[in-house]
């Protein structure tokens, strides 16, 4: 069953999403980085410089907005919060060869620069936590903090061989994560929550497969392949900074196992919060214990003058930035 774009579900609520950035105080703004390279990213409309910056980077699947609306409203009275398309998703791309989080990193922290972000605390779902703890190690003096939710940045490519995941191979894995079909995207619904919805029509699933997984498939089958080739856990970075690991309990695309294996490789820098009864997915199966465990850790030891504190105007209790 064809779906117009004038009856699509997945663009009308994708046009909801955008009414909600907008709302938040953020606008849409796509940059030349130049070498062929666009970046597309929501930025503060007027940032202020007595708050900190925050970047959101996603993961494979729905575009940032899908990923990041619910926790938006939690963090832009508290920061100047940046949420930006990675290369190959919404309305970023290059025309340059290079596939790896490396590139993604010196692109995403050169867009930044554009952007006046000279200092930053990132928050990472999945792939995007990749980029995210390159920034990290490239960059340190500008990375103040980490999350990285679901991230698998300790894998090693023989993993795969000796059953860690459940696929078997990087060809499996980019049939399901770059779903195609409305089974393929049921079979990574299953993969991504612990209660996926049971009933989905096939034209809802296909609506969505059309408008968000249908550009840039190879190149995106290409990032996989990336992640993956010659990975060894000794030639992963330490980073140094303040880190806090989040992930869900019944993870079946990035096992719990590999959140533990990034704990150890840390150290003392890093804690690990484990959300029960979640999925890879978590930041939306889990959101209101995602959004805690952000907040607990982003605003931990902020300065107090810019923190938010609450006064009474008459009867109206209201929020006042000092």
């Amino acid at each position: 069953m064809a779906v117009s774009k004038w009856l699509s579900f997945t663009s009308s609520r994708d046009w909801l999403y955008r009414l909600t950035f907008a709302h938040a105080g953020l606008r849409s703004v796509t940059s030349d980085l130049g070498d062929s390279t666009i970046m597309h990213c929501w930025a503060p409309k007027v940032p202020k410089q007595c708050k900190p910056n925050l970047i959101l980077l996603h993961g494979f699947g729905a575009n940032a907005m899908w990923q990041y609306a619910e926790a938006l409203g939690h963090f832009t009275p508290q920061f100047n919060v940046y949420v930006p398309d990675l290369l190959f998703f919404g309305g970023s791309y290059t025309g340059r060869p290079e596939r790896t989080e490396v590139f993604q990193a010196r692109c995403l922290m050169k867009l930044m620069n554009l952007h006046g972000v000279g200092k930053m605390s990132l928050v990472g779902i999945s792939y995007g936590g990749f980029v995210g703890y390159s920034m990290a190690a490239q960059f340190p003096e500008a990375v103040e903090k980490a999350v990285f939710c679901c991230t698998g940045v300790c894998l090693e490519e023989r993993d795969m061989a000796e059953g860690l995941f459940r696929v078997t191979d990087l060809e499996e894995a980019g049939r399901i994560l770059l779903p195609q079909t409305p089974d393929k995207l049921r079979e990574l619904m299953r993969f991504s929550f612990v209660r996926p919805a049971k009933v989905l029509p096939s034209w809802i699933l296909s609506d969505f497969i059309n408008v968000m997984c249908t550009q840039y498939v190879e190149e995106k089958r290409e990032l996989i392949d990336a992640v993956l080739k010659d990975r060894k856990l000794s030639d992963l970075p330490k980073i140094t900074q303040p880190t806090l690991i989040l992930w869900g309990e019944q993870d079946q695309i990035f096992p719990l196992e590999l959140g533990y294996r990034l704990k150890s490789h840390l150290g003392k820098n890093a804690d690990i919060a484990i959300i029960r009864n979640a999925g890879h997915a978590v930041n939306i199966e889990k959101s209101k214990e995602f959004i805690m465990h952000l907040k607990s850790f982003l605003l931990a030891d902020r300065p107090s003058y810019w923190r938010p504190v609450r006064a009474v105007l008459g009867d109206r209790l209201v929020q006042v930035e000092r």
